[in-house]
């Protein structure tokens, strides 16, 4: 199987490590808030058509690798992930909305983005030897 997907019109691979952090990085990401955050990001990931490769919410941040499809903005995806997330957070744990230094943010503004994907030296390897495929292939037609 192919590590690439396609849609109508692209064949693609996007693959980001995110992170981010709790407004002012306090260690409020554990026991059942820990969960709910889990569970949180799964469910907003899948119904933007996203797919959550690694999850790993410690106690006072998030990191994670996920897929995002090429007509899916990563700011658009990260910012409907963490507002829905704190709404959800803030419905089901209504005493962190109370403590007088949240309001109503539960995530830090900013967030991390990484691109995964093949290193430069691959590429160039894998590129030439598509190079040499298709000269190999010319040869080839020649012959006949």
């Amino acid at each position: 199987m192919s590590r690439f997907r396609k849609l109508s019109h692209s064949i693609w691979h996007c693959q980001y490590h995110i992170v981010w952090v709790p407004k002012y990085r306090y260690r409020v990401l554990v026991g059942p808030v820990c969960r709910e955050v889990e569970c949180c990001i799964q469910a907003f990931s899948e119904r933007q058509k996203c797919e959550v490769v690694e999850l790993n919410v410690q106690v006072y941040h998030v990191h994670f690798l996920v897929v995002i499809p090429p007509k899916v903005s990563v700011s658009n995806f990260v910012g409907t992930v963490k507002g829905r997330t704190a709404i959800r957070v803030f419905n089901k744990f209504r005493d962190l909305k109370h403590k007088p230094y949240w309001g109503n943010k539960f995530w830090a503004r900013g967030y991390c983005v990484d691109t995964v994907g093949l290193d430069e030296a691959k590429i160039r390897a894998y590129v030439q030897y598509q190079e040499r495929k298709e000269k190999q292939a010319e040869q080839r037609s020649f012959e006949y």
